[in-house]
């Protein structure tokens, strides 16, 4: 691709070419492309080199208004022969027998222009490298009150994200997107989440703001709070520069579902011990909160014949349950339900019978829509009865609460697709409906939540749907902040994505790079996010109207418990170890 009538300057050689340093300038605005307020090209000088994501200013003298600072990125880098007319005069241009000039552009996007006055830079003004406090304003860095560290630039240099646009106060939510694997979406999240904590902007609000986190990809999030083996000293050094201690999170509570077929329900957990306490639902409370409307939770279930029939089902589970001793179990109509398989077969025996189906349905319901009702009601029973229980020994705190730490984690890992969708379900219900008690949006809960496009799809309804749309559109007001992560936002639902203030993408797939989806990205940065390198993330937020290149740091604490500085011990023999009220739930550190 070339530049018409782009400056001429000499070759340098590659001794000669030297990156120029702040406040340095580094070329001259061209004459030969058009600039505007919003745009323009700059020739480079002879050995000076830019390259992408770097900020440059440019002032112009304006009467009546005085000097005019015209900051930018740089979004474009091109060099090309100036004197060629052939693809294959490089060779001879090399050889020294044709002459020809190498000339280097850049196109810069214009992001801030001090004062307001929106003119074009003129063509032969200087170009500089911007400076500290240069780059601060190119960026509104200055212009942040609250502002939380999020990585380092390309420069070198801190980039910041205004919490404003995180706590609700101008904005919430963040969407984070990119391939599986590769786009580290859920290490960017947590390390947002670590920024937030110990950056200082939650001043006084910092030990009461919690987080939930859903993790579904093995144990990895277990060991938040244990120091990371491998961060060396130039990791340290990287924390430093942007203000934060290179430490593990100091407050975790990990919550797992019990182990199946356990009639004691220890955690399924096979690495850690401490801090891990089993959760799992009653049978008392899932007939009194009706909960069976989880349990067809995915967007088919909605768009079946049966999904009336699930509400008036569980309507008459909440008015006919009973509680049975302290172990959860309930009566229903005479009959005795300790596990969940019992309360399965008293509803298939209920609705089958002519007699007692009416009482169940409260109209006449075709028998085919029972029947399909059912099939997809017995198929829950294996993925459900580990966390659906009415046979423990005792009723002990089963549930899972933000209380007991800073971050709580919800061990799903080893649970089946449904029985997660039941999961992020009833705790993102319980949760959004405590804050709405609340009556105050403070102090603040963010939930992290991965997978989204399969609790959040764009296509059909579901209940855990529903929750992320009110989440998504109230929870500003509320203090409920999602960071949702996705592979595909092209399949998230619109008004969940929308509604993120804060949108961040990884490596992507070149096909859905090119969804609209993505239209906040430039053209040459969607090319660069396919091939971008884990831990670099592009970031827009709404006062800097270019995407910012952010390299996060190597997270400080163990994202495997390979890396824990203190390996944890092994699952004891002990049935009763870790389990709260006979183990002390206290983390390690």
């Amino acid at each position: 691709m070339t530049v018409n009538g782009a400056v001429n300057h000499q070759a340098a050689t590659a001794a000669d070419t030297a990156a120029p340093t702040a406040g340095e300038a580094v070329g001259r605005v061209l004459g030969t492309q058009a600039a505007s307020p919003l745009s323009f090209w700059v020739g480079l000088e002879p050995g000076k080199v830019v390259q992408l994501d770097d900020v440059v200013v440019t002032r112009r003298e304006v009467p009546g208004h005085g000097p005019v600072l015209m900051a930018g990125v740089v979004t474009t880098v091109e060099a090309r022969h100036e004197g060629a007319a052939y693809d294959s005069d490089v060779f001879l241009i090399a050889d020294g027998a044709l002459p020809a000039a190498v000339v280097e552009v850049a196109e810069v996007r214009v992001t801030r222009v001090e004062p307001e006055v929106f003119v074009p830079p003129l063509p032969g003004s200087k170009v500089f490298l911007a400076g500290s406090g240069d780059r601060d304003q190119a960026l509104y860095f200055d212009v942040m009150d609250r502002r939380i560290p999020m990585g380092m630039g390309r420069d070198g240099q801190p980039l910041y994200v205004n919490f404003d646009f995180l706590d609700g106060t101008r904005g919430a939510h963040v969407s984070i997107s990119g391939v599986s694997g590769v786009a580290t979406k859920t290490s960017f999240a947590t390390f947002l989440l670590y920024s937030i904590f110990n950056s200082g902007v939650l001043e006084g609000e910092a030990a009461n703001t919690k987080a939930l986190i859903f993790s579904v990809k093995g144990e990895d999030l277990l060991f938040l709070d244990h120091d990371n083996l491998r961060l060396d000293e130039r990791a340290r050094g990287v924390y430093a520069r942007l203000g934060l201690p290179a430490r593990a999170f100091g407050s975790v509570h990990v919550f797992a579902p019990p182990r199946p077929n356990d009639p004691n329900g220890v955690p399924h957990v096979s690495t850690r011990t401490q801090g891990v306490s089993s959760f799992y639902w009653t049978l008392v409370e899932f007939c009194q909160e009706e909960l069976l409307r989880f349990v067809f939770a995915d967007s088919d279930d909605e768009r079946a014949g049966y999904s009336l029939l699930v509400g008036q089902v569980a309507a008459r589970l909440k008015a006919w349950a009973e509680p049975v001793g302290d172990g959860g179990a309930v009566m229903v109509r005479g009959t005795s339900c300790r596990t969940f398989t019992d309360l399965v077969e008293l509803l298939s025996d209920q609705l089958q019978d002519e007699g007692s189906r009416g009482e169940w349905t409260g109209a006449q319901t075709p028998l085919g829509t029972v029947n399909a009702f059912l099939r997809r009601l017995r198929s829950a029973v294996r993925p459900l009865s580990p966390i659906v229980r009415g046979d423990l020994p005792f009723y002990r705190n089963h549930s899972v609460r933000t209380s007991d730490a800073q971050v709580s984690i919800v061990d799903l890992h080893n649970l089946p697709e449904r029985a997660q969708r039941f999961v992020v379900g009833v705790v993102l219900r319980g949760e959004f409906h405590r804050k709405e008690s609340s009556g105050t949006a403070r102090p603040l809960l963010f939930v992290v939540l991965d997978e989204l496009n399969k609790y959040a799809p764009r296509e059909g309804d579901s209940p855990i749907k529903e929750i992320l749309l009110d989440v998504a559109e109230r929870g500003r007001s509320l203090g409920v902040i999602l960071i949702g992560a996705q592979q595909t936002a092209s399949e998230v639902e619109r008004r969940i994505v929308s509604n993120s203030a804060v949108r961040v993408a990884g490596r992507l797939d070149p096909a859905e790079a090119a969804r609209s989806e993505y239209g906040w990205l430039p053209p040459a940065v969607r090319e660069r996010a396919t091939i971008a390198k884990p831990g670099t993330m592009f970031v827009a937020q709404p006062e800097i109207p270019v995407p910012l290149a952010v390299a996060f740091p190597f997270p400080a604490w163990a994202t495997r418990p390979a890396e824990a500085a203190t390996q944890p011990e092994r699952v004891s023999a002990d049935p009763f170890q870790g389990l709260p009220g006979v183990e002390e739930d206290i983390p390690p550190f």
